[in-house]
């Protein structure tokens, strides 16, 4: 069997040794949660490690205030109904992101609203939001795909003409940054999510970074039970829920921040060694940097693949191929217009007025960016960037031996 066959067809694996394993830890984690074990003091609210979280990772994201939260999705909620997102409203999202970002605004009663994004970024496309707003509009939520920043200096300005408010959601981005400026900053909130896969974890968890004092302490509230600080403890004063992070996910996260920034600059490091070894592999196109991202943390290195240059397989074939290689795969997301949940009407159960019985354009329109990206691209997973010159080089290989041997597979 030659050298150059596919894993796949029972060659050897392009990849001769483990990326790392995420998630990373040692004795550090060890340490915090056995501490808060030992100290009696589990709950967030009189204890002192969630709340010195919250400080911590505000501060590298250039923030006020920080607000640990139960998870990435309980996030948006709870900055929705801080910025008193409801009924009748309606909220600008991108198609290609994960379901929580539109079901985040379902869950308040408002209507998601679904644009394109960019062919070449994949983030939401800044003249598709202008051309959305209606009178019914409250806000934007601009995702950050795959660590990506969205073209934030243009969404800023729509988002200040039409006085509506934006929301960042950095569940890919930690310490990413647009013009030397940490996501989540701009926007009057930014939302982050800790679960396992995500760039630093805590297995769940989430957060709101803000420099906004009223919308950190309506946030806040709301993310207490209606509770207000400085005020007696069975005092509620608007409509809120349980959403507090436990003294030992704040322990966890803390010790996770201390690794974050070293690791987004190898992240990034070896996104940009990947953009240029890529340069040499017809039908291959990677995620557009613009040039005012200063750092991508890449929860994922995306690259669109043309299939017709790798003998017309299916992209299933695909990434079947680069998984025999020994090239991990983050799943890509469906456009959030074809989900069930939209589809066959279920969504609407959480609208009223007008806005439940109305005729919807997401239904019927197209949007041929979000399906490219859907159907058509590869996610390398953030801890696959973890590693070193050699495996960035192997991902490379692992798609030369795809192509040579396209006609095989097909």
């Amino acid at each position: 069997m030659s050298a150059d066959s596919l894993a796949l067809l029972g060659g050897s694996k392009a990849k001769t040794k483990p990326f790392p394993v995420w998630p990373i830890h040692d004795d550090g984690e060890r340490k915090a949660v056995n501490d808060v074990l030992e100290s009696k003091v589990w709950w967030r609210t009189p204890g002192k490690e969630t709340l010195t979280f919250e400080k911590e990772f505000a501060e590298f994201h250039h923030c006020k205030h920080g607000i640990a939260i139960t998870n990435g999705t309980h996030a948006i909620e709870v900055a929705l109904m801080a910025m008193g997102v409801g009924p009748g409203h309606e909220v600008i999202v991108p198609n290609y992101t994960f379901v929580a970002t539109a079901s985040a605004v379902l869950c308040c009663g408002a209507m998601p609203v679904m644009v394109d994004v960019e062919k070449d970024t994949q983030n939401i496309d800044p003249d598709l939001i202008e051309a959305a707003i209606t009178p019914r509009t409250k806000a934007i939520i601009a995702v950050h795909i795959g660590g990506q920043p969205a073209n934030i200096t243009r969404i800023q300005e729509i988002a200040c003409k039409h006085n509506i408010e934006l929301l960042e959601d950095c569940a890919h981005a930690h310490g990413s940054e647009w013009q030397g400026k940490k996501v989540g900053s701009f926007g009057v909130g930014g939302t982050f999510s800790f679960q396992q896969s995500k760039i630093m974890t805590a297995g769940e968890g989430g957060c709101i970074v803000t420099t906004s004092e009223a919308f950190e302490r309506q946030a806040r509230s709301v993310h207490d039970c209606g509770r207000l600080p400085g005020e007696w403890f069975y005092s509620h004063f608007q409509y809120g829920s349980n959403y507090r992070l436990s003294e030992f996910l704040g322990a966890i996260l803390r010790v996770q921040l201390r690794r974050l920034d070293e690791q987004t600059k190898r992240r990034h490091a070896n996104g940009r060694l990947l953009d240029k070894l890529l340069t040499s592999v017809d039908g291959i196109t990677p995620q557009r940097i613009p040039a005012e991202v200063t750092r991508n943390s890449h929860y994922a290195y995306i690259f669109h693949v043309d299939l017709s240059k790798f003998g017309n397989i299916t992209m299933r074939k695909f990434i079947e191929a680069m998984n025999a290689e020994g090239i991990p795969n983050q799943a890509a997301y469906p456009p959030v217009h074809a989900i069930d949940a939209f589809q066959n009407g279920s969504y609407r159960v959480k609208l009223s007025g007008d806005q439940a019985k109305e005729p919807h354009r997401f239904l019927r329109q197209r949007f041929p960016n979000t399906l490219r990206a859907a159907w058509e691209s590869y996610w390398v997973p953030q801890y696959a960037l973890l590693g070193d010159e050699q495996d960035m080089n192997e991902i490379v290989t692992a798609i030369k031996k795809i192509q040579q041997n396209g006609s095989k597979l097909a």
